[in-house]
Order: structure tokens, then sequence, then C-alpha cells
């Protein structure tokens, strides 16, 4: 499988030990299967060069635990999220969609009795779905081969920002709605 990672750097030997480790999957190093959604995640920094890292990652023989926008996805990220001892230790690589960014005040109205863990659910299955892979353990990067990094331009990063942009309003436009719906409900 190729797979990639977008920094302020070329990262031929990734550390699973850096990062936030309140991420979707926990701490680990964190690479999208879509080139393009790679690139959206770019950033820049003054004085610094972005780059598009690619690898190839066999899974023969690691661990892997794989997930679908469900309940179970939904409740590992959330206790990633919140700083939980991770419920997967065992597995050296984790695939999975990418939670939407609206995951801290979706839990928040979750919490406060605001919507219903039904209404949650609708709301994570919005948008389009986009595919994250952590490696988790170092055997599984081991298994990681670095390809090459290519840096981006300020051109590509800003057209790639453009995109994100537009996907987050129509996200936000069917986030409200979606909850607006629920709060009439009640």
């Amino acid at each position: 499988m190729i797979v990639f990672h977008t920094g302020f750097s070329e990262i031929p030997s990734p550390d699973i030990h850096v990062g936030r480790a309140n991420a979707d999957f926990g701490q680990g190093f964190y690479l999208a299967t879509d080139e393009d959604f790679s690139r959206r995640w770019a950033a820049e920094r003054k004085g610094e060069t972005t780059f598009l890292n690619r690898y190839a990652l066999s899974t023969e023989g690691l661990a892997v635990k794989r997930f679908v926008k469900n309940k179970e996805w939904f409740d590992y990220i959330s206790d990633n999220r919140a700083g939980r001892k991770d419920r997967f230790p065992e597995f050296d690589v984790i695939i999975g969609p990418i939670a939407p960014d609206t995951l801290y005040d979706t839990w928040g109205m979750l919490t406060s009795g605001l919507v219903d863990v039904e209404t949650v659910l609708r709301v994570m299955m919005l948008g389009p779905v986009y595919e994250q892979v952590v490696i988790k353990r170092e055997r599984a990067v081991d298994a990681l081969s670095f390809i090459d990094a290519r840096p981006l331009s300020h051109e590509e990063i800003a057209a790639f920002g453009n995109t994100v942009k537009a996907e987050e309003a129509a996200f936000q436009e069917a986030f409200a709605n979606i909850v607006a719906g629920r709060i009439d409900d009640e």
C-alpha cells in the first residue's frame, strides 16, 4: 500500500512517539492513503519547506485493526481524544476513517445532554470518507519503506487549502441542520 505524510521535513525514518497522543487513533505516525487528502493537511511556516513524504507499507505479518464509520470507531476516537488508555494496544497498524474536526463540539453537546448518541453518529457520518493509517508499533515502522519526499509549492498548498475550506463549510451547514433538527424534536 502506498501512503503519504505531509510535514515540514523529509521523514525517511518516522518516530511513532512524536506527535499528539490524543489524536484520532492515539499515539503513532499518521499517514493518508489518498495523496490529495494528504496535501490538504499541508501548512506553511516562514522559512520552512513543506514536504509530501511517500512510503510503501507492507502489512503482511502485522496485527492490523480496520475501522469503518460506526459506533466502535466513534468510541475509539472519543476515548483517544479524551486521553484514555488505548483499548487496542495489541495492533501494529490501525486503519480507518478520519473523524470530522467537529468531534469536540459534538462530544460536548452529547455530554451536556443537548443531543443523543444517535445524533452524534449521524454527524460523524457526514462528508466524504478519507482513510488514515496509523503506525502504532516499532515492528510496523520496520514495514514502512520511505520512497521519496517532494516539496510542495505555495500555490499547491493554497489551492488545497481552498478545497478544505469549501468542504468544511459544507460540513458545518450539514452539521447545523442535523443538530437543529434534533434539538427541535425535543
